[in-house]
């Protein structure tokens, strides 16, 4: 997919455990493969993407502005919306996204994770961000050699925007998601991209499934969850990423929006405007704590970067058993 200049994502890898990321203040002896200035406005990723404010709402965030906007901020509380979601559909954080992406979310990211020109520019520009996501994680797994014929799980599948790309190379597919109709929809789309391709030997299909993470199990090469842990705090974070990694036997690769004071404000203004739709609560993770999640564990990072547009932004990650 085609990137212009001024919405081109980039993610800069650093291949020992050891180095740290350009944000954090200290020079790496490793040279990122790709180097771009970073975009300053996050996206909000599980909001509708109506809620997202227009760039003349985040242009008064400067300077001593952040400062002025935290202390307003401070005491809007947009919690209340959050548990009338829950007693709608009679549960927590889980039901509320299950329920969400059975429904109205599931028409709105189809058409962000499709190909149609049926988007706006957020729309547009989120769709390039995990399209982005996908082919930097598609990277990292290519970087240790062929994939066929490699047990590889993508754990929250979506429509299939990864699980397909992985079968197309041989990969062996356990794909999941908890939502029902994301899995019918990567179904059919694996079936029509897959089943088609009549060129060569014929790829295996990967085995769709409807599961939340809490519920997967079995062994697997490697492990991917792109873009789900935005749908957990940090407490229940942590044992999701010790899951994961307990099913993994060589590599576990994470995508997560990545949790600073300037995105964190950034994300608490777009609460402010939800649009005409419901939208799921949206978490980030530092990630100086997923990596300790993962240390926890007897795992290491290896890699890391970050992927931005104008309105998604996302930490990759991969981590091997140190």
């Amino acid at each position: 997919m085609a990137f212009t200049a001024s919405l081109s994502s980039h993610i800069p890898f650093y291949n020992n455990s050891s180095t740290l990321s350009p944000n954090r203040g200290k020079t790496s002896k490793t040279t990122p493969l790709l180097c771009k200035p970073v975009a300053a406005i996050p996206p909000l990723s599980t909001a509708t993407t109506n809620s997202v404010p227009d760039l003349s709402t985040i242009a008064v965030i400067s300077g001593g502005s952040i400062a002025a906007l935290a202390a307003v901020l401070s005491l809007v509380d947009p919690e209340r919306r959050r548990q009338l979601q829950a007693e709608e559909v009679g549960g927590g954080d889980k039901e509320v996204v299950r329920e969400y992406f059975n429904n109205s979310g599931f028409q709105r990211w189809k058409k962000i994770y499709g190909e149609t020109d049926d988007v706006n520019r957020v729309q547009l520009d989120i769709r390039l961000g995990h399209s982005k996501t996908v082919e930097n994680t598609m990277q990292m797994l290519n970087d240790e050699g062929s994939l066929k014929g490699i047990a590889v799980c993508d754990a929250g599948c979506g429509t299939g925007s990864l699980a397909i790309p992985l079968a197309k190379q041989g990969a062996i597919v356990s794909a999941s998601d908890i939502s029902a109709a994301m899995v019918a929809e990567a179904r059919k789309k694996a079936e029509e991209e897959l089943l088609a391709d009549n060129g060569g030997e014929a790829p295996v299909m990967p085995k769709f499934e409807v599961k939340d993470l809490e519920s997967l199990d079995g062994k697997y090469d490697t492990v991917v969850c792109l873009d789900v842990l935005i749908h957990y705090p940090q407490s229940k974070a942590d044992g999701m990423i010790a899951h994961l990694a307990s099913l993994a036997e060589k590599r576990l690769i994470l995508s997560f929006a990545p949790k600073t004071f300037y995105y964190d404000l950034l994300k608490r203004v777009g609460e402010l405007f939800p649009g005409p739709s419901k939208a799921t609560r949206a978490y980030l993770h530092a990630e100086a704590d997923v990596e300790r999640a993962l240390q926890k564990v007897g795992w290491k990072i290896r890699k890391r970067g970050l992927i931005t547009t104008q309105f998604y932004f996302a930490r990759l990650v991969e981590a091997v058993p140190a």
